[in-house]
């Protein structure tokens, strides 16, 4: 791990800390202990209608290359890459395209459709960043802790878009600015070719592709407001589906700007716990969401994880045995 990225994890480590006992062990696991099993059984399916969303948002690029099941097992390991291992989210977007490879998609159209997709994935975020303040905005306005962020939150709102005009613009100008941009995280090898360039401009000459692609992301970040609001419900707490929309298109803000923080830890516990007291619940309640959300995190990740682990070690194997 880089020495950037270790400090940035020990300073989220640092905050969580400080965040669970600001609000204290026992209002935290209070909420907690009212899921119970069958309420964490629940947060676990609750959240297989994003992947799935995500899973088609890639497959909408490239087509059925490969079977479906392909881009929701790549998908799956991409975030889990991202919420466990010591990486940026960057590093799980190159995890879930090697995952591909190895399922049949050739490493051009695996990395230059990663690079898309993000862009499709920004696009969703940025109209649902603006529908989530149009719910909240009264309530954050309203908020004693927060009103004087809300003229922040919204310019940042309206500089995302010319950000990712810009991305696109940039991806699309030839080779070397394309190369230059995607090789800030692909690796040189695959981003310095010209036809990883070629594959780039070949995506985005197919808008319906990438508004097919935006418009799954987009119902994927409904279904995780949706997934939130689950979460919320089974630990007691009584905020709506239309609040929930408002508070994780704000905490996906958070973490899009915080990205150099491996796993979000600490942003995603300081921002639920200040969110959820402006919507109607108890800071306590936002911190148990989000430890409920890291335990599914683990729960399902480290078994996709240790399954990639053998893949990847029976295909080297396989390959000093040929050699």
């Amino acid at each position: 791990m880089k020495i950037g990225a270790l400090i940035a994890l020990i300073a989220g480590l640092a905050l969580a800390v400080f965040v669970i006992v600001h609000i204290g062990f026992a209002q935290i696991f209070s909420a907690i202990g009212h899921a119970g099993w069958g309420g964490f059984a629940l947060i676990l399916l609750a959240a297989m209608p994003v992947i799935a969303f995500l899973a088609l948002a890639w497959r909408s690029l490239l087509g059925p290359v490969v079977p479906y099941w392909v881009f929701f097992a790549s998908r799956q390991l991409r975030d889990s890459a991202t919420d466990l291992l010591p990486f940026t989210q960057i590093g799980g977007v190159v995890i879930g395209a090697r995952a591909g490879i190895l399922a049949g998609i050739s490493p051009v159209k695996a990395y230059s459709s990663s690079v898309v997709d993000i862009t499709a994935e920004l696009m969703a975020q940025a109209a649902f960043t603006i529908l989530g303040l149009l719910i909240g905005l009264t309530r954050l306005k309203a908020s004693a802790s927060l009103a004087g962020y809300v003229d922040a939150m919204i310019i940042g709102t309206v500089l995302l878009v010319p950000g990712i005009i810009a991305f696109v613009v940039l991806q699309r100008k030839g080779a070397r600015m394309a190369a230059a941009l995607a090789g800030q995280f692909l690796p040189k090898a695959v981003a310095h070719t010209e036809q990883f360039t070629a594959e780039i401009e070949a995506l985005y000459r197919q808008p319906k592709r990438l508004a097919l692609s935006s418009t799954f992301h987009l119902i994927a970040w409904i279904a995780a407001a949706v997934w939130l609001w689950v979460i919320f419900k089974v630990c007691g707490a009584n905020i709506g589906v239309m609040d929930c929309i408002a508070i994780e298109s704000i905490l996906a803000a958070l973490r899009a700007v915080t990205v150099f923080i491996p796993a979000a830890i600490g942003v995603q516990e300081a921002g639920y716990a200040a969110l959820a007291p402006v919507f109607g619940a108890g800071p306590e309640f936002g911190l148990a969401v989000s430890l409920l959300k890291r335990a599914r995190d683990v729960v399902l990740g480290i078994p996709v994880l240790l399954a990639w682990q053998m893949v990847e070690g029976k295909r080297a194997f396989s390959d000093k045995e040929e050699a």
